[in-house]
C-alpha cells in the first residue's frame, strides 16, 4: 500500500511540474554505477545495494543512455558487473568516459560514514571522489548520485556550473532502509519510483526528496535524512523522455 501510495504522489507531483526543454541526447555519454556493500546496518547479508545497481541499469537504458557505455560494479559481481574498488572505479570511469566523451553519469549506492562512503572494505573521502571524477569528466555535464547516510558531505566537492548532484541525505543525517528484508534503500526505491514521472533531472532531485519526505513520515524514520539535491546553470536543461 506505501508504494501504491507513493507512486500516485509521484505521478500527481510530476503532472504538475513544467515540462523540461527536448530531451538531451545521452547515447555517448559514461555510465558507472556501482554497489559499494553487500551488508545491512546490523551487518548481516544484504542484497539491498545490487538490487538498485541492477534496476538502475535497466531504468538509465529506458531514457537514452547505452548499454555498450555503462559500467557496473558489485562486491559480489555477476556477468553484468566488475568487483567493487575504488581503483578499479576511477580506471573504468576513465577508461569509458574516453570512449563516450559527452557527459558522464555516476551513481553510487552503499553505506555512508562521517568521512565517505563505503566502497567494499575500504572509504572514499569526498576530495578523493572529487579527484576521480574531475580526471575523468572534467567539465562535462555530469549526473551524480551518492546515495549513502551522511552523503551531503558530497555536494560541496562535486558541485559544479555543469553538474548536477543528488545525494540521498544531507552531510550529518543518515539515510533509511538498508535492512537484509529491504528490496531498496527509501532513497534508490523512489529514485526508481521517480524517474519514468521526471522529465528532467532537476525535476528528478526534488520529486525524490519530496518522496523520501513522505515514505519516512509514513514509517516514523527519524530524524528525516532530507536528500540533498546541486543543479549547475549549465546542467539545468539536462532532461529526458517521461518512461
Amino acid at each position: 500500500m506505501t508504494r501504491i501510495l507513493l507512486a500516485l504522489w509521484l505521478a500527481l507531483a510530476a503532472f504538475l511540474a513544467p515540462s523540461a526543454a527536448l530531451a538531451a541526447d545521452y547515447s555517448r555519454w559514461a555510465v558507472a554505477i556501482v554497489a559499494g556493500d553487500d551488508h545491512a546496518h546490523d551487518g548481516g547479508y544484504s542484497a539491498v545495494f545490487d538490487n538498485a545497481r541492477k534496476q538502475l541499469a535497466t531504468a538509465f537504458g529506458k531514457i537514452g543512455f547505452s548499454p555498450a557505455n555503462m559500467i557496473q560494479f558489485s562486491v559480489d559481481p555477476d556477468a553484468a558487473s566488475h568487483k567493487t574498488a575504488i581503483g578499479g572505479f576511477a580506471d573504468g570511469l576513465w577508461d569509458l568516459s574516453a570512449r563516450a566523451p559527452d557527459g558522464c553519469l555516476i551513481y553510487f549506492t552503499s553505506h555512508g560514514t562521517p568521512g565517505g562512503i563505503v566502497v567494499d572494505q575500504s572509504i572514499l573521502p569526498p576530495e578523493q571522489m572529487a579527484t576521480i571524477v574531475n580526471n575523468a569528466c572534467g567539465q562535462k555535464p555530469s549526473v551524480i548520485v551518492m546515495s549513502a547516510c551522511f552523503s551531503g558531505q558530497f555536494v560541496p566537492a562535486l558541485a559544479g556550473a555543469n553538474r548536477v548532484v543528488i545525494t540521498a541525505a544531507r552531510p550529518d543525517r543518515t539515510s533509511f532502509g538498508c535492512g537484509s528484508l529491504d528490496r531498496y534503500t527509501y532513497f534508490d526505491d523512489c529514485f526508481l519510483s521517480a524517474l519514468p514521472m521526471a522529465d528532467g533531472f532537476a525535476l528528478l532531485g526534488r520529486l525524490v526528496q519530496e518522496c523520501v519526505a513522505v515514505r519516512e513520515k509514513q514509517t516514523g524514520a527519524s530524524p528525516p535524512s532530507d536528500p540533498q539535491v546541486s543543479v549547475g546553470p549549465g546542467a539545468a536543461g539536462l532532461s529526458f523522455p517521461r518512461s
